[in-house]
C-alpha cells in the first residue's frame, strides 16, 4: 500500500536535501494529500496507465499517482530531488519498477521511458506553456492530462477565441485538441504559500492530427505574427509572413475565407490552419 507525504515530512525532506523553495524554479510544494488526490482523480488515472510527471519535486503528487497502481516516469531538473525521489517512493510502499526518474530539463527531453500516455504535473509559471507545447509536440502518444498552473496561465490555455485572455498560447494549445479549466486550488495547500491563485487545466488530444508537422510549424509562425501586435488587422500583422505586403496578405486571407480586416484575437486554430494552407503547397 502506497502512503502519501505529510506536511512535516515534506519540510523535513527539504531540510535534509538543503532545498529552499525558490521563485526561479517555481518550487511551491503541495503539502495537502486531498489536493494531490484530487488532481489524480481529475486526470482519471487508472492502474494500467503510464503517466509522465514533470517536476515531481519532493514527490507528493508522484505518490498520489502511484497510489492508483499506475506507473510513473518523473522528469526532474533538480539533481538532488531526482536522486532522492526513488528512495522516498520505496519508503512509502511503491512497488519496484513502478517509478522511473529522468534527471533532465523537461524542455530538452526528447525520449521518455515507458511511452506514457497521460501527463500530470504541477508546473511553475515561467516554463508552463513552453513545457506543455514541447511535450505535446514531442510525444504524440500523450492522449490526455491535467496540469496545475497559475490561474493566469490556465485561463489563457483554455481561453476561446474572442475572449480577453485569448492569445498565441491558446491557439497553439488548441492545435492538439480541447483544453478546459477543471478546478481551482487553494493557496493554502502550498509551501511556501504563493501570492497567486492556481487552477487545474485538463486536455484531451484529438484522435487525428490537425495537419502535418510542416503545416503546424507554418501555422504557429502565423499565430505568432498575428498576436505580436494585438488589435492589429491581419492584413498588416501577417504581411511579413504572407508575401511581404498588406495587399499580398489580403489575397492569401481571402483565399482562406478570412477577412483581411479581422484581428488575430477573433480566429480559432482552424482559421489559422486555413491561412497556412492558402499560401500554397507546403514542402
Amino acid at each position: 500500500m502506497v502512503t502519501l507525504l505529510g506536511p512535516s515530512e515534506i519540510r523535513s525532506l527539504a531540510a535534509s536535501l538543503d532545498v529552499t523553495p525558490t521563485k526561479k524554479l517555481g518550487q511551491n510544494f503541495v503539502v495537502d494529500a486531498n489536493t494531490v488526490r484530487k488532481i489524480v482523480q481529475v486526470a482519471g488515472v487508472h492502474e494500467d496507465d503510464r503517466v509522465v510527471e514533470v517536476g515531481p519535486g519532493l514527490g507528493s503528487l508522484t505518490l498520489a499517482i502511484l497510489e492508483t497502481g499506475a506507473s510513473v516516469t518523473a522528469v526532474e531538473i533538480d539533481h538532488r530531488l531526482a536522486e532522492r525521489l526513488p528512495e522516498t517512493a520505496a519508503q512509502h510502499g511503491v512497488r519496484e519498477g513502478a517509478l522511473t526518474v529522468v534527471d533532465a530539463d523537461a524542455l530538452r527531453v526528447t525520449e521518455l521511458p515507458g511511452d506514457p500516455t497521460v501527463l500530470v504535473a504541477n508546473l511553475p509559471y515561467n516554463v508552463s506553456v513552453p513545457v506543455l507545447l514541447h511535450f505535446m509536440e514531442t510525444f504524440p502518444r500523450l492522449e490526455r492530462g491535467v496540469v496545475m498552473v497559475q490561474a493566469e496561465v490556465g485561463e489563457r490555455l483554455a481561453a476561446p477565441p474572442g475572449s480577453k485572455v485569448y492569445g498565441a498560447p491558446s491557439a497553439k494549445a488548441a492545435w492538439y485538441g480541447p483544453w478546459r479549466l477543471a478546478g481551482t486550488v487553494s493557496r493554502q495547500v502550498f509551501w511556501p504559500v504563493p501570492n497567486v491563485d492556481s487552477v487545474l487545466v485538463a486536455f484531451t488530444r484529438d484522435p487525428e492530427p490537425r495537419g502535418t508537422e510542416d503545416e503546424r510549424m507554418l501555422t504557429f509562425r502565423i499565430v505568432d505574427a498575428a498576436f505580436q501586435q494585438r488589435r492589429k488587422m491581419l492584413r498588416q500583422a501577417l504581411a511579413g509572413v504572407l508575401g511581404g505586403t498588406a495587399a499580398g496578405a489580403s489575397e492569401v486571407l481571402e483565399r482562406a475565407r478570412v477577412a483581411p480586416t479581422a484581428r488575430g484575437e477573433e480566429l480559432a486554430i482552424d482559421d489559422f490552419v486555413r491561412i497556412a494552407r492558402a499560401i500554397g503547397p507546403i514542402a
